[in-house]
């Protein structure tokens, strides 16, 4: 008895926060806020969201009209895809904690995993109706699909701003300030995993001709 009333109160959070994020679209000031301050937020729901986001994405490449997405199914990498979306993500969520002690951030790194995923939500919301809508318009009308699609984008990175200006608790020229590094931290991670993964090939390599060498000696 007691189990089921703990996952019956498990499943009305989850909802209660799900339900959430759609407030967060309306009031982005107040509902970023109260996200992480407190606490309407949850992961369950943010994992949720990135999940329908890579949906959507396949699912765009799949159903989209040819007029707007010509794919050659056999030369796409799925992963490349999916990847184009998880990578990001991690590392804005990663170089942007990096960031929280110089610029005297609040956020942690959960939150501020949650708060992004939860300012996607507009993408795949508005990702399946687009892909309807795509198979419906003809080519004189294709600059509606276009703009609309990159609104969707937009609001998504105004939203992202927001959520950081929220659960770090800075003003908007702080945020704006905050966000230009944090993508800079980006670029530096991409620099170092690159630098790394280039250094192991190379030993890796270097390695393999020694054991060649010795094979051939032997």
């Amino acid at each position: 008895m007691l189990a089921s009333l703990k996952k019956k109160e498990t499943y009305t959070r989850y909802f209660k926060s799900f339900k959430f994020a759609f407030y967060c679209m309306t009031h982005p000031l107040d509902g970023y806020w109260d996200l992480t301050h407190e606490k309407r937020g949850s992961l369950a729901v943010a994992n949720t969201i990135l999940i329908l986001t890579l949906v959507a994405r396949i699912a765009s490449l799949q159903f989209t009209s040819f007029i707007f997405n010509r794919v050659y199914w056999p030369e796409v990498n799925i992963f490349l895809y999916l990847g184009s979306i998880v990578f990001p993500l991690a590392l804005w969520v990663v170089g942007n904690w990096a960031l929280t002690t110089l610029f005297d951030g609040k956020a942690r790194l959960p939150q501020i995993y949650m708060a992004t995923c939860y300012a996607m939500l507009p993408y795949p919301l508005f990702q399946f109706p687009l892909i309807i809508f795509s198979n419906v318009v003809t080519v004189n009308e294709a600059e509606f699909y276009t703009l609309i699609n990159t609104i969707v984008l937009i609001f998504c990175g105004i939203y992202i701003v927001v959520a950081m200006m929220q659960i770090h608790e800075y003003t908007m020229s702080k945020t704006i300030l905050f966000t230009a590094f944090s993508i800079f931290a980006m670029l530096v991670i991409v620099f170092i995993l690159l630098l790394f993964f280039s250094m192991i090939s190379q030993g890796i390599a270097y390695f393999v001709s020694i054991v060649r060498e010795i094979l051939f000696r032997i």
